[in-house]
């Protein structure tokens, strides 16, 4: 091998995740699921502009103009947005 291709080897990125804990294929590993909006890392952040825009829209069909706050992040945005779908039977 050349020296190269030893450096190339080391500096590649080594599999971090075995066959057995795959989880496309390893319904027991649950380190993918969706976690509670409460949970998020970055759920502190601002709502994104997706869930701006389609917040605003759910809080005008529903008729409850409060729903909708520019100031919220995305955590809250992401609970608002679940709570109107549900009333309005999008669930």
């Amino acid at each position: 091998m050349t020296k190269a291709a030893a450096k190339a080897q080391e500096n590649s990125p080594k599999e971090t995740h075995s066959k057995e804990t795959n989880p496309k294929i390893d319904p027991k590993d649950t380190s993918n699921q969706i976690k509670d909006p409460s949970e998020w890392t970055t759920g502190g952040e601002p709502m994104t502009g997706a869930q701006a825009s389609y917040l605003k829209t759910l809080s005008e069909q529903a008729k409850d103009p409060e729903a909708f706050s520019p100031d919220l992040d995305k955590a809250e945005a992401s609970q608002r947005i679940d709570a109107l779908r549900k009333e309005a039977g999008r669930d």
